[in-house]
C-alpha cells in the first residue's frame, strides 16, 4: 500500500510522554494509515474507513 503523501497525526487517545503514541493518517482516498509514531519509518497497517470507524467506535465504547 503506499502511503506516500500522508498526513499523519498522532491520536488524541495515545498516552502522553510516555512513549506509547500511534499515529493516524486519514487524508488518502480509501485507506487510513495507523503506524507506531517511534519508528515512523517502520510498518504500518491499512485500513477501509468504514473498518476503521467501526474500530474507533468499539475503542471509545471501551469494547
Amino acid at each position: 500500500m503506499d502511503l506516500t503523501g500522508a498526513q499523519w497525526r498522532k491520536s488524541s487517545r495515545s498516552s502522553g510522554n510516555t512513549g506509547n503514541c500511534v499515529e493516524v493518517a486519514d487524508n488518502l482516498p480509501g485507506i487510513v494509515g495507523v503506524r507506531d509514531s517511534k519508528d515512523p519509518t517502520g510498518p504500518a497497517l491499512t485500513f477501509d474507513p468504514t473498518a476503521w470507524r467501526a474500530f474507533v467506535t468499539e475503542v471509545a465504547a471501551g469494547r
